[in-house]
């Protein structure tokens, strides 16, 4: 598979449409003027070969000995640890986001020993709610994590919650990638320095 670039996987998300501007309203409850819906990559094969190849080019970042098995962050996140662990030759399990009311009632599925060591695999990042819980559940179950891997990341907080747990968050992209391109400046709700850049930019390049 041919290196991965971000402008290239920028510009086949915009021909998905797999971001959309409206009123949404987030997994956090947060209100957003943007969505990006990266659910519907797999039904667009040449750009999932190159989402697919550039969790690829994370993981070789990290180093695939650092690692024992991907752990993937259901729903979504399956749709990527799954082709990525199968690359890699690596054992996948995956974390729940609630309990089942029957069978094992674990929150982590899979089989691997404990004292294993996982790569964190979601599509996107936002506050890093759901990372941070997956985190937990997997060190409960005594599965250490060394690294998580997003697509893309909204750069609404994630990384520095993550940092917190002592995991460092790895993106291909970030909103900074999408939003230029888009010009939509304004689409980020997060109110911080960066933010107000994005909109500079943007204005800017609208002139």
């Amino acid at each position: 598979m041919s290196k991965v670039t971000k402008a290239e996987l920028v510009k086949g998300l915009l021909e998905i449409r797999a971001l959309r501007l409206g009123d949404f309203t987030l997994s956090s409850g947060k209100k957003s003027r943007y969505y990006l819906d990266l659910r519907i990559v797999p039904s667009h094969p040449e750009v999932y070969q190159l989402a697919l190849g550039a969790y690829r080019a994370m993981a070789d970042e990290v180093g695939p000995r650092s690692f024992d098995a991907v752990a993937g962050v259901a729903t979504s996140g399956l749709l990527m640890s799954s082709p990525l662990a199968v690359s890699l030759s690596k054992p996948m399990v995956y974390v729940r986001r609630e309990e089942k009311g029957h069978g094992t009632r674990r929150l982590v599925e899979g089989d691997i020993p404990v004292g294993s060591r996982a790569l964190l695999v979601d599509d996107l990042a936002t506050s890093g709610g759901s990372l941070a819980e997956a985190i937990t559940e997997l060190r409960t179950s005594g599965i250490s994590v060394v690294g998580a891997l997003v697509l893309v990341d909204r750069l609404e907080g994630a990384a520095s919650r993550l940092r917190k747990d002592g995991v460092t968050l790895k993106s291909f992209i970030t909103i900074d990638d999408i939003a230029p391109s888009l010009r939509i400046g304004g689409a980020r709700e997060e109110k911080s320095a960066a933010s107000s850049s994005i909109g500079t930019r943007a204005r800017r390049a609208s002139r």
